[in-house]
């Protein structure tokens, strides 16, 4: 890897909220994916305005979502699949893929300004080496931003969607979990100090069209199904402080 691209003087300004929720990667942003704009949203909550140094994504497969928050910022993105570097958002010119361990990560102490994990530690059997190895390799001052599932997670949220949805264990399966979710004390305790910044994300109201979404209807009839519901959907993204099955958390390394 070339030396100018983990320069660590260089400052990074976080993309406005509106057009980084723009960039929602999902087909049908508003419909099938809102509950991805809940999770970029919150995500944006707890990151800091600016950074400084190269940013590790762990885990970051083929979404490119930290570019997508750091615009014009250098990505490096470890994931364990050697493949995914033919992907479009790894072939960008400030990202590199490098393949490795999320609890063995392959460079050398204090060498990025930033680590993220979007969506990483539920599917890691050592989480704690995983959350251990990510602080090893922040920077002093460095922030460290999460999204993984709250302790609250269930799917489905109503008994009636049985009938239409595979199994909550199924579902796990597919997705790669090895456990449920963390508690912000659990989380605390992960990363041996407390967050210090936090967003629960898709709540009691707006995981219900989570849940439709992902029924095994047609394409048609969930989005239609997901249009009835936008103004239960609205009200949960509206009261975007109530509990979460979800979370986005944000530690500084000191």
């Amino acid at each position: 890897m070339r030396a100018f691209d983990l320069d660590p003087e260089k400052v990074t300004t976080k993309s406005p909220v509106r057009p980084f929720l723009q960039r929602n990667p999902f087909q049908h942003p508003l419909t099938l994916g809102f509950f991805y704009r809940e999770k970029m949203r919150a995500i944006h909550r707890i990151a800091p305005e600016k950074v400084k140094g190269p940013i590790l994504e762990v885990g970051g497969g083929r979404g490119g979502l930290t570019s997508l928050l750091y615009p014009n910022s250098t990505v490096v993105n470890v994931d364990l699949d050697r493949d995914l570097a033919t992907a479009a958002p790894n072939r960008q010119p400030t990202l590199r893929l490098v393949c490795g361990d999320a609890a063995k990560l392959p460079f050398q102490d204090a060498s990025f300004g930033v680590v993220t994990m979007f969506d990483l530690l539920e599917h890691v059997p050592d989480d704690k080496a995983a959350s251990r190895e990510a602080l090893r390799v922040l920077k002093r001052g460095g922030f460290a931003l999460v999204s993984t599932p709250s302790e609250h997670w269930r799917y489905p949220y109503h008994r009636a969607l049985s009938r239409f949805c595979p199994p909550e264990t199924d579902i796990m399966a597919r997705w790669g979990h090895v456990r449920r979710g963390y508690s912000r004390g659990e989380l605390a305790a992960l990363f041996d100090m407390a967050p210090h910044a936090s967003a629960p994300f898709i709540n009691v109201l707006s995981v219900m069209s989570h849940d439709l979404s992902l029924t095994e209807w047609g394409e048609r009839r969930r989005i239609a199904a997901c249009m009835l519901l936008w103004p239960v959907t609205l009200a949960g993204y509206a009261l975007r402080d109530l509990p979460g099955t979800e979370w986005a958390v944000m530690w500084q390394k000191t």
